[in-house]
């Protein structure tokens, strides 16, 4: 595993953390016993940076986390405390908005979908799931423009952080405005950034990632993957269970779109050596922004496959070149085409 500085936050983060939604549910059946041995063999294999929230299975991810640390940290005090920085696991949680329409609207009030009230008792609800008394990093799990002059949410998480309840502050961006949290980088409100970097969803390096790179923040890659497509075992006949995220997340003819395009990626790596997935993830690692990208991860054989990426050489300066040519915009993918 390599490492990363997590911006200028003086933390050595593993290029691969470990994303744990599916872990919590909403991506079918999951046993807890998978999950389990999935997030030991990540951490084995050196994976340092874990990414949940508390909508992931209403807590159940952060639970799981909590008692695979809580076993580690006593098989350590049996054999005895292991050195260096990179042995510290930060636990990366986020706190969605109030009820309300997802993301906010321009309409929306700060202080009604993250009222201090609201917010302190969610982060009392993260520190109990995850059994510590302060949050390594906590993110708002959504924003929008609209807060960017007055950003009050993050007004009260910078008083929480002097209070000890929180270490770094960090929000994720909407889907569909990511460039929405450049002013947040650039005032200094956020120590870091979740945003959606992929071979499809190449926007974020006209501007986001390098605006981040120069103000310190740190970078977190979701949907590397872009929710499986692009591992490349999908195909247009592909079917999800009704509890599964992708079942609407690919609805209607989304999904044959999606796989005819990955085959076009797939010609591009063929003379690679690569897999798909391989490729998808070192494609994100090539920006030198990224501190780390979280695929999810379920199983063994999953923490494996995407921990060993890192030791992979890095990709062909032609390859990468090529592979901007499937840059895709989307627009709104989840209301039509």
């Amino acid at each position: 595993m390599h490492y990363r500085p997590f911006g200028k936050h003086g933390f050595e983060c593993s290029e691969i953390g470990f994303g744990a939604w599916a872990i919590g549910g909403a991506w079918g059946a999951q046993a807890d016993a998978h999950s389990l041995a999935a997030l030991h063999r990540a951490l084995d294999l050196g994976c340092n940076f874990i990414d949940t929230a508390a909508g992931y299975g209403n807590g159940r991810s952060e639970r799981l986390i909590c008692q695979v640390l809580r076993e580690r940290e006593a098989q350590s005090a049996d054999s005895g405390p292991a050195a260096g920085e990179k042995n510290r696991v930060i636990v990366a949680t986020k706190t969605p908005p109030g009820p309300g329409t997802w993301p906010p609207t321009p309409y929306c009030l700060a202080d009604e979908r993250y009222a201090e009230a609201y917010v302190r008792e969610n982060i009392a609800e993260r520190l109990r799931n995850l059994g510590t008394n302060k949050l390594d990093l906590l993110q708002l799990h959504t924003w929008t423009r609209a807060w960017n002059r007055n950003p009050t949410p993050f007004k009260l998480l910078r008083r929480l952080q002097q209070e000890g309840l929180i270490g770094l502050i960090g929000v994720s961006t909407p889907e569909h405005d990511q460039n929405s949290v450049i002013d947040l980088m650039r005032g200094g409100w956020v120590d870091s950034v979740q945003v959606i970097y992929n071979l499809f969803e190449q926007e974020p390096a006209a501007e986001l990632l390098d605006v981040a790179k120069e103000c310190g923040v740190g970078v977190i890659v979701r949907v590397a993957f872009d929710e499986g497509v692009l591992t490349g075992k999908f195909n247009k006949n592909t079917k999800f269970p009704p509890d599964d995220f992708r079942a609407n997340y690919f609805a209607g003819d989304r999904l044959s779109r999606a796989v005819h395009r990955t085959e076009e990626i797939r010609k591009d790596i063929a003379n690679s050596g690569l897999t798909m997935a391989q490729a998808a993830l070192k494609f994100v690692l090539d920006h030198p922004a990224v501190s780390t990208v979280i695929p999810g991860i379920r199983n063994v054989e999953q923490a494996e496959a995407n921990c060993g990426v890192s030791d992979l050489p890095p990709l062909a300066p032609a390859l990468v070149q090529r592979l901007h040519r499937h840059n895709w915009r989307r627009a709104f993918w989840y209301a039509g085409k």
